[in-house]
């Protein structure tokens, strides 16, 4: 099974990805908290994440939250991401996913 390690500013995490599974799927199958979730298909953005390294299929995601550039950095939705192998990512920390996860809590 493919393994993701997630840093963010506070931390790095690791835990293994199931086969079938998104990313976000993934990541709240294992109990892991660090990607933030919201609506879980790509419509909310809170999922942004920059992967730094693995190979990954990707379903389409909104333009309003990944840009073609931001696409080409490495930037993606880990609810639209399915890992084919082992991967780094960093959590994407913005102004705006803070104000809707103090909204939500």
């Amino acid at each position: 099974m493919p393994k993701v390690t997630v840093s963010s500013a506070l931390q790095e995490q690791s835990f293994e990805l199931n086969d079938e599974d998104s990313l976000l799927v993934s990541s709240e199958k294992a109990m892991n908290k660090a990607i933030p979730v919201g609506c879980r298909g790509g419509g909310c953005g809170l999922c942004k994440i920059k992967i730094l390294s693995g190979e990954y299929l990707s379903n389409r995601m909104s333009k309003a939250h990944i840009t073609e550039r931001e696409a080409l950095q490495g930037y993606a939705l880990a609810c639209r991401i399915y890992p084919l192998s082992d991967l780094k990512i960093e959590i994407v920390e913005t102004i705006d996913k803070r104000k809707k996860l103090t909204r939500s809590v």
